[in-house]
């Protein structure tokens, strides 16, 4: 007698994402899954006349309306609290999928794991999108074989550090009981802390490359303004990282992240130093206190700077916000860590990747890793 399969809830949450919808749900409508599926919209505030859309072309499918726009992580979350279903995979409405995209993310949580990621391509199939995940030491996250016109080199399955939360399926309870996604995330990176957590946790995430999307790259965000954005692209990585890292690690990478958000702030900006400095062979007080006091009788300059670099300064305040809910989710992560650190870097791949190509800010962020104590912890370079 053949094994049952079990029933799964596919969630899509959905923000003005009309344009897509026809696509994504006649290729899940098209699965070839042996088990029960349930499709479950969950619909963010939509004002572009997706939810009629849905009500007239797909009236099976389940739908969960939000008032406003909850954001990426909340409206997931939403959708899987409502599933029936034992487990629960999140697909983007920007993403069609093969006949074979449930039945292989299914096969991997047979094969011990508890999460799977899927092999992500773009929209013609031409160039890889995602192919497993990845992580800088402070927090971004790394798509694998992005942009990559050879996808048969990421054909082999394997562990890796998190499933990208466009194509992906999780055991339903589990996802629930390791609190989901961090709903204060509101979207970016809160895959990444997901996974990463689990991995703290005992739990496994795997890349199953039999499961095959294909997306829209940034079709969403492409719609929402560049500071916004980068608010969302900075202050999120520090939130996971403070959350994930062992106590020891995060007092040396935490002042390193910092520092080198102020550095890719600076570029931003394009401040010149020169502007700001006192300088000269003057003595400190006529130098410094002088200056300062002419200054201060002085009106205040403005300057036209760039939205997106005020963001990172916002980023960081909000930050700081957040830090008493933060250190409430780091303690009860912390408590149920049942890995360590060291085992858990490898899936890292690539930690001293360089947020920006800079060759001062690879010299800054070198003395950083030296100055903490990183070195010693992420090993050699190329590891």
């Amino acid at each position: 007698m053949p094994e049952t399969l079990p029933a799964v809830s596919v969630v899509i949450p959905n923000w003005n994402g009309k344009r897509h919808l026809e696509r994504c749900f006649a290729s899940l409508e098209a699965l070839a899954y042996g088990g029960r599926v349930e499709l479950i919209l969950v619909d963010n505030g939509s004002r572009d006349g997706s939810l009629a859309l849905m009500r007239r072309r797909h009236p099976r499918v389940r739908l969960i309306q939000n008032r406003v726009n909850e954001g990426f992580a909340a409206a997931c979350n939403r959708g899987a609290r409502a599933a029936e279903g034992a487990v629960v995979a999140f697909l983007n409405n920007d993403m069609r999928v093969e006949p074979e995209w449930l039945s292989g993310l299914v096969f991997a949580l047979r094969g011990g794991a508890r999460c799977a990621a899927s092999l992500i391509m773009s929209w013609d199939g031409s160039r890889v999108n995602f192919a497993g995940g990845g992580m800088n030491f402070h927090g971004i996250g790394i798509q694998l074989g992005l942009g990559d016109e050879d996808a048969a080199r990421y054909h082999e399955p394997g562990d890796t550090l998190f499933a990208c939360g466009g194509a992906m399926a999780v055991e339903r309870r589990l996802f629930l009981d390791a609190g989901g996604f961090d709903e204060e995330f509101f979207a970016f990176y809160e895959d990444v802390d997901f996974g990463w957590r689990l991995w703290v946790l005992g739990e496994k995430v795997v890349y199953a490359p039999a499961s095959i999307a294909y997306h829209h790259h940034s079709a969403t965000a492409a719609r929402v303004d560049l500071h916004r954005l980068r608010l969302l692209q900075i202050r999120n990585p520090l939130c996971a990282i403070f959350k994930n890292y062992s106590a020891e690690n995060l007092a040396k990478a935490l002042p390193a992240a910092l520092l080198l958000t102020l550095r890719r702030t600076r570029y931003l900006l394009a401040l010149d130093p020169a502007e700001f400095s006192l300088g000269g062979n003057r003595g400190m007080e006529r130098g410094l206190l002088a200056g300062l006091r002419v200054r201060a009788r002085a009106k205040l300059k403005k300057a036209r700077v760039a939205r997106a670099g005020l963001a990172d300064v916002l980023a960081i305040d909000d930050f700081v916000d957040r830090l008493p809910r933060l250190a409430e989710k780091r303690r009860w992560i912390q408590e149920r860590r049942r890995r360590p650190d060291g085992e858990i870097l490898p899936l890292f791949r690539d930690p001293r990747w360089l947020a920006e190509s800079s060759p001062d800010y690879a010299e800054a962020q070198d003395v950083l890793l030296r100055f903490f104590g990183l070195d010693e912890v992420l090993g050699p370079p190329g590891r």
